[in-house]
């Protein structure tokens, strides 16, 4: 992959305030560089309009932009500058199909494109579960694009089947029912091909990543993915990344408690600038 134009603007809607004439929050379908059409959202922080920090959102599999869990870290990251967050493909009301992990840079692409636009100097991605996955290979693959990278919850490896939860969710991915399982009752569009070929994995992705402050957050209560996961990619990072093992948290968003969001939107802020 290449720096070229991530995607544009389809369509956006613009609410400013009333009293004060400051932006209000918009809504918007951004184009991929596959054509892809993903709904985002940017929402102004406490700063003046296109000060500060934006903090991009990639959220995990089967998560969207409107879902209350995704919503709760973005008010909570809100704290620390602008925030922008996006459904992946086959999520939400976002185009396309998921492919859970690969094709998805190209979302997070163009998400950190339209964020930059409103005029921040500094952009940071903060992606949970396979959206951690896709914030770490978006940073390799886009070098130079991100200020500032937190991978929380995300896996080393790709395949990954030691665990219950991930058994089921190979099930969901590699099945036809499972597929109809997370159409209907996931509200997530999963592509039926394989990959062809397997993008570059996470680990295999951070060590291309500095200079850029890069941080990994994980639970020793996760259920999908044990702990060997972050201190795999912490080792590839040569001693570059900083490594948060968090006591008795579980998995990604729902598990991430306010506290926790807060300290990491604050790690956010202060090191992409």
């Amino acid at each position: 992959m290449s720096n070229r134009p991530a995607g544009h603007v389809a369509r956006s809607t613009v609410r400013p305030d009333d009293e004060t004439g400051r932006r209000g929050p918009v809504r918007t379908f951004l184009r991929t560089a596959d054509a892809t059409p993903v709904e985002a959202v940017y929402e102004p922080g406490p700063a003046a309009p296109g000060t500060g920090p934006v903090l991009v959102v990639a959220h995990g599999f089967t998560g969207d932009v409107d879902r209350p869990h995704v919503r709760r870290v973005a008010a909570g990251l809100a704290r620390h500058g602008a925030v922008v967050t996006f459904s992946f493909r086959g999520h939400g009301r976002s185009g396309g199909r998921s492919t859970v992990g690969d094709k998805e840079v190209l979302d997070l692409a163009a998400a950190v494109e339209w964020a930059r636009g409103f005029g921040h100097e500094r952009v940071a991605t903060v992606g949970f579960s396979m959206g951690g996955s896709v914030v770490l290979r978006h940073a390799a693959l886009y070098p130079g694009t991100v200020d500032a990278v937190a991978a929380v919850s995300a896996p080393a490896r790709w395949y990954y089947r030691g665990t219950a939860p991930m058994r089921r969710l190979h099930w969901l991915v590699t099945r036809p029912t499972g597929r109809l399982v997370g159409r209907y009752g996931l509200r997530t569009r999963i592509h039926h091909r394989d990959w062809d070929p397997v993008p570059l994995s996470p680990v295999e992705a951070v060590p291309r990543i500095a200079p850029t402050p890069l941080l990994i957050v994980h639970g020793d209560r996760d259920g999908y993915f044990p702990l060997d996961h972050p201190r795999m990619l912490a080792e590839a990072s040569g001693g570059h990344a900083e490594l948060w093992l968090e006591p008795g948290m579980g998995h990604a968003e729902h598990a991430a408690d306010d506290a926790l969001v807060d300290r990491i939107g604050g790690w956010a802020a202060r090191r992409s600038g």
